[in-house]
């Protein structure tokens, strides 16, 4: 059957057959089975401890290794021990490469020994990619700097050197636990082994690697057979979790490549060449030329850890190698962009050489190292040379002493006994914990202990700041801003020893691509780069003369290109210190055209849209339509942008608006098994040329299905053929549905009990029915396509399985759950004003993110929507402000020789104007080697929400009940490691370190939250919504909807006050989440991140219900209030003002709901106090006993 169309007859032979997802694929991850776990809910119901917690432990799982690592109760591991890869060291030239005509998938299982026996972990390889069209940046918000840094030619300075050390010149810069449960991540860790194959039409023949070529031809077919053997398994019933599968590369003996290659540990990557050990030797007179390994020790004021391939440059690619589809994101060494200005090096035309690993240079494969410069010898504790760091602070002796504070009595819930106990004062538990004290007398407040039984008032007045790392001033100022790039430890354990003992997590939460209000923008010709690691120079590099550069990563010595001399800030010569690149920690550069593999592609929207009887009855057409009109001249683009629109509902519409048409053709495709294009040239069409066309369909089509009877929804064979049509030239597919899908490909059925949905027991259907959403994601992804979901349902919908298509294509997901355009107005309106932003916030293309760190550290898992390309390379086919992702770390190697680390993410994408751009954030860390200076520098919110990152995939892989036990213990076990240090402690006391003050809190909020709570009605879309937001959403934005944050608002003209933008804005202090701090005379709004709670007790003042609601008195106020009326006077103008504040801090527009006593929605708000207790859920006071209870086991 073909389309139905009036005007004209449609030849034979357009599209194809869809692929076919039913059939067995080894380029996809099935769905694992879930693993039957024992639960531990009952601790969680408020009758289990009848007496305070004197019942025994229960169900409490024994480890299997690692139970000498603390003297203390065994409980639920959350991290993983197992070595990671490196991250930092040189790539080869063929990581990665792939068919561009079949992908292939390896899942590599690995068994790790953290929480609790192991798990596996699968794994993904390489996705083809169609290249990077050269897009610039297109910053749709006015506030983004357009300042640019120009190449200028300058003539070279004879004469001068660098002899005097230069001074920071700052520019305003832009644990292993018990073995237990542990979090496991889905097809998100790293793999530690990838199967090579190169793209049809290309010679695979490298003749600098030859000598690992049957090494990895074996690694490709045992991997081929281990993925075949582990979806045999998932599909008859699991893995057996009793035999762990380890990836066949860890045995294969591999030989060294020689002074040209490094590409061992890039091809086979958990094979890799024995790191040079450091010399013994004593260090000679300073003018003795040495061996080119001992040079590059000389100016490493870390101490001298050397990058395996530091002597050693990667061996060229033969002539007749054209791999095209790579490791991505080393787009930018395509041109020789380090700090060599020698002879050209060859360009690469593959991704690996566009953005990170090995760089081929220009000696042969046989000939021996070529000498590096070299460098006076100085011993490690001698001061660096040139522009080097200063010499850490020691402990942190400048601070403050704690202030001895007297504990005063905790105010109680009638429903509370008073303690029993006598507490000692600060000063007493401080000298009891005379085991943590550090190198000096006096403690930072950080560090100071609290006793968390007796001090209620824990919450600061305004919003929890992030820690501030213990660097000296100048390196602090340079320091990346936390809001873009954030460690869950600002101090970073010397050893994984170290890291085990503190019971904490290591990792980072990155936003790299926020909006900025200042955002350095470098064009020039050089992008100056090491080397061998290929890190970006940064503020945190040292310079050891006029012409050299010590990378702050491997610790490299590198040549200053002569580009580089000039500063185009000061125009003057000579001052490559002083260029904006080392200055500030965030910047952006502009890549040249050598920096792609096709010619730039035009930014492309294709909206597809459900216009069944449900999605018609909803309303949610007129919006979208309405919201596209509006902005279609804001959509981010240039000349060439392209749009499209395919509508679906038993059958597929696909929308002709070619340029010369009189009005708009609908072509109706009613074949969903055979899906096909009907003219495929004339569904994507310019937005410049057709916009009168685009025009006329969007005020027509709100109307043309108002008389539809059709109930199904053929939402696959719609997003099959969206794929189809996106494929040429990838782009970004915006998908709005309203049901459960139910016919063709990807057909869906309910799969929710709502008599399950307040259980205590096994949550079921947390992963995917089918993978069919997942295998399109991926595919798009391949096609630098990014797929956005909208779900607007009244209904079951299975976003479980629906998200699919956007986790891993690196799209958002949107939900509004009751959506109804006239029945829930809150809804509609926040819709309209999410699409607003959706369609104009600024967008690239064809992106990835590869994450650096010093030696010694290494990546292990990542958390967000993506596709995980390689080691440390995310694949993103579009890259958006509003998202967040997370990485957890782990200690490969001893720092002792260094006293800084540095993390540096570097993001290459296409921005909507044609430009090829890389943002580049780098953080600078100390080490220590102190327990207590492990827990000062503890970044509490930053270590909840990647806990909650891991809960979400321990959820979906083990059970809910076993990542609400991980969560849990891991309080438990980082208070009863930070306690078993002390001495003198009594049995009735909860210490725990200011900087962990709040980490019980957040903990029992994260089990309240609608991801992990149990007990209470949650349906199953609205829990799945709960962990997709938890995987993508920035740390600032997941801490209100983990801890919201609640003000009182019938007194702001009594607040201080902060102007912004000549407005008075009202600053009311934080309010502890409790109904005990609500009175029925005042009124509060609570800001759970997504939605504003405007709380008005019975006796609130009547001037405040006028001047604020606009209604004379308290009963007259309506029970759906959602805006607030503009009145003239100065309590509401103080009100507004205050919320309108809060907005602008965020993305999206939250929901304003006035809630009364007798408002349905009142149970909502109450749920979200946390310290309170509910039927199914401990209070904050006893949920501290619990804890305390499970230390003292």
């Amino acid at each position: 059957s073909g389309p139905v169309q009036t005007q004209m007859q449609f030849p034979s032979g357009y599209g194809s057959h869809p692929p076919n997802y039913s059939a067995p694929s080894g380029h996809y991850s099935q769905v694992p089975s879930k693993a039957a776990a024992s639960h531990l809910d009952n601790q969680y119901r408020a009758g289990y401890y009848p007496t305070y917690y004197s019942a025994p432990a229960q169900n409490v799982m024994t480890p299997s290794v690692g139970t000498n690592v603390l003297n203390t109760q065994q409980s639920q591991q959350l991290y993983n021990k197992t070595p990671p890869h490196t991250v930092g060291s040189a790539e080869g030239p063929i990581q990665g490469a792939i068919s561009s005509a079949s992908y292939l998938h390896t899942s590599a299982h690995q068994s790790y020994s953290a929480f609790g026996n192991h798990y596996s972990t699968s794994v993904s390889s390489s996705v083809a990619s169609q290249g990077f069209p050269l897009n610039s940046g297109h910053y749709t918000m006015p506030v983004v700097s357009s300042a640019m840094y120009p190449n200028v030619s300058y003539p070279a300075a004879a004469g001068s050197v660098y002899e005097q050390e230069f001074t920071s010149q700052s520019l305003p810069a832009v644990g292993q636990f018990k073995e237990t449960n542990t979090f496991s991540s889905q097809s998100t860790s790293v793999p530690h082994s990838v199967q090579q194959h190169v793209p049809v039409g290309y010679n695979s023949t490298l003749s600098t690697i030859s000598s690992a070529q049957f090494v990895q031809d074996n690694l490709s077919r045992n991997l081929t057979g281990l993925a075949a053997k582990v979806n045999n398994q998932i599909n008859t019933g699991g893995v057996d979790s009793s035999q762990p599968m380890h990836s066949v590369s860890q045995s294969i003996p591999f030989t060294k490549p020689g002074a040209g290659t490094s590409a061992s540990s890039a091809v086979i990557s958990s094979v890799r060449t024995p790191a040079p050990s450091l010399s013994s030797q004593p260090r000679s007179s300073p003018s003795v030329t040495q061996s080119p390994e001992s040079t590059l020790q000389e100016g490493m004021q870390y101490g001298g850890y050397i990058n395996n391939q530091a002597s050693s440059a990667p061996a060229p690619l033969s002539s007749s190698s054209d791999d095209e589809e790579e490791d991505e994101e080393d787009e930018e060494a395509a041109i020789d962009s380090s700090s060599t200005t020698s002879s050209a090096s060859p360009v690469l035309n593959n991704y690996d050489a566009l953005e990170g690993g090995g760089y081929p240079e220009t000696r042969s494969v046989t000939s021996s190292p070529v000498p590096a410069p070299s460098v006076p010898q100085t011993s490690k504790a001698s001061k660096p040379f040139g522009y080097g760091y200063p010499t850490l602070q020691p402990g942190y002796q400048n601070a403050a002493p704690p202030t001895p504070v007297q504990p005063s009595n905790p105010g109680h819930h009638p429903g509370f006994q008073h303690y029993p106990q006598q507490y000692p004062s600060v000063n007493q538990l401080s000298s009891s914990l005379g085991g943590l004290s550090l190198q000096h007398s006096q403690q930072p407040e950080s560090l100071r202990p609290v006793n968390l039984t007796q001090d209620r008032n824990i919450l600061p007045v305004s919003s929890v700041p992030a820690p501030v790392p213990n660097l000296n001033s100048d390196l602090r100022k340079l320091n990346c801003s936390p809001d873009s790039f954030r460690c869950t430890l600002t101090n970073i354990p010397q050893t994984q020893a170290l890291l085990n003992k503190a019971k904490l997590p290591l990792g980072l939460l990155l936003h790299p691509f926020r909006d900025l209000t200042q955002l350095p923008v470098i064009t020039s010709s050089t992008i100056v780069r090491c080397r061998s690691c290929r890190t970006y120079i940064n503020p945190f590099v040292s310079f050891i003369d006029q012409r050299r550069w010590k990378c702050n990563l491997c610790y490299r010595v590198n040549d200053v290109p002569e580009e580089f001399m000039y500063n185009p800030l000061t125009r003057s010569y000579g001052e490559p210190h002083k260029r904006p690149e080392v200055q500030n920690s965030t910047v952006e550069f502009i890549a040249s055209s050598d920096y792609m593999l096709r010619p730039p592609q035009p930014a492309v929207y294709l909206f597809v849209l459900d216009v069944s009887h449900n999605a018609v009855e909803a309303g949610y057409l007129t919006i979208v339509c309405q919201s596209l009109l509006e902005n279609l001249d804001k959509l981010p683009g240039d000349s060439r942008t392209r749009i499209g629109f395919i509508t679906f509902d038993s059958t597929v519409q696909f929308y002709n608006l070619q340029e010369g048409l009189s009005q708009p053709q609908m072509l109706i495709v009613s074949d969903i098994d055979d899906i096909f294009l009907p003219t495929p040239d004339s569904l994507l069409v310019n937005l410049h040329e057709s916009k009168e066309l685009i025009k006329d369909l969007l005020n027509v089509l709100p109307n043309m299905f108002t008389n539809t009877r059709e109930t199904h929804s053929a939402l696959g064979p719609a997003l099959q053929a969206a794929f189809k049509l996106m494929s040429p030239t990838g782009g970004r597919i915006s998908v709005f549905q309203t049901q459960l899908p139910s016919l063709g490909a990807g057909l869906l059925h309910s799969r929710e009990d709502p008599n399950q949905r307040s259980s205590t027991k096994v949550v079921q259907h947390l992963g995917p029915a089918t993978d069919f959403y997942k295998k399109l994601a991926l595919d798009c992804s391949g096609q630098q396509t990014a797929v956005d979901l909208f779900l607007l349902s009244s209904q079951y919908s299975d976003l479980a399985s629906l998200a699919c298509m956007s986790k891993y294509s690196a799209g958002c997901i949107y939900y509004y759950p009751s959506f109804h355009r006239t029945h829930n107005p809150a809804q509609a309106e926040k819709l309209q004003k999410d699409l607003k932003r959706y369609l104009t916030r600024k967008i690239g293309f064809e992106a990835v993110m590869r994450i650096r760190c010093t030696k010694g550290l290494s990546i292990h898992t990542f958390h967000g929507n993506f596709f995980v390309r390689s080691t440390d390379l995310l694949s993103l086919a579009n890259v958006n402000p509003d998202a967040g992702f997370a990485v957890q770390m782990s200690i490969e190697e001893s720092l002792t020789d260094t006293s800084l680390v540095c993390f540096q993410t570097a993001l290459l994408y296409t921005s909507s104007k044609g430009e090829r751009r890389i943002r580049v954030h780098t953080l600078c860390l100390p080490v220590v080697s102190s327990l207590a200076d492990v827990y000062a520098g503890a970044d509490v919110q930053a270590v909840v929400c990647l806990l909650a990152n891991m809960a979400v995939d321990r959820s979906v892989s083990s059970s809910l009940s076993d990542a609400r036990d991980a969560l849990v213990n891991a309080v438990v076990d980082s208070l009863a490691a930070y306690m078993s240090t002390a001495s003198n402690l009594q049995q009735s006391m909860l210490i725990a370190p200011n900087s962990l003050k709040l980490f019980p809190l957040y903990i029992l909020a994260l089990l309240k939250q609608k991801a992990f709570r149990t007990g209470m009605s949650t349906r199953l879309d609205d829990r799945v919504y709960a962990m997709c937001q938890m995987k993508s959403q920035p740390l600032v934005h997941l801490m209100k909807m983990i801890h919201p944050n609640l003000y009182r608002i019938d007194k702001l003209i009594d607040e201080s006050t902060i102007h912004v933008n000549d407005r008075v804005v009202p600053q009311p202090p934080l309010q502890k989440l409790s109904a005990e701090k609500l009175t029925r005379e005042g009124a509060f709004l609570m800001d759970c991140g997504s939605i504003f709670y405007i709380w008005i007790g019975k006796n609130c003042d009547n001037n405040f219900i006028k001047d604020v609601l606009g209604y004379p008195n308290y009963a007259s106020v309506p029970q759906k209030m959602t805006q607030l009326p503009e009145v003239d006077a100065l309590s509401s103008e103080r009100t507004r003002s205050f919320i309108s504040w809060l907005r602008d801090s965020r993305p999206l527009s939250p929901v304003l709901q006035v809630i009364k006593d007798e408002n349905p929605a009142k149970t909502d708000f109450f749920q979200h106090l946390i310290e309170d207790r509910t039927e199914a859920a401990f209070s904050y006071y006893e949920f501290l006993l619990n804890i305390q209870q499970q230390i003292c086991k």
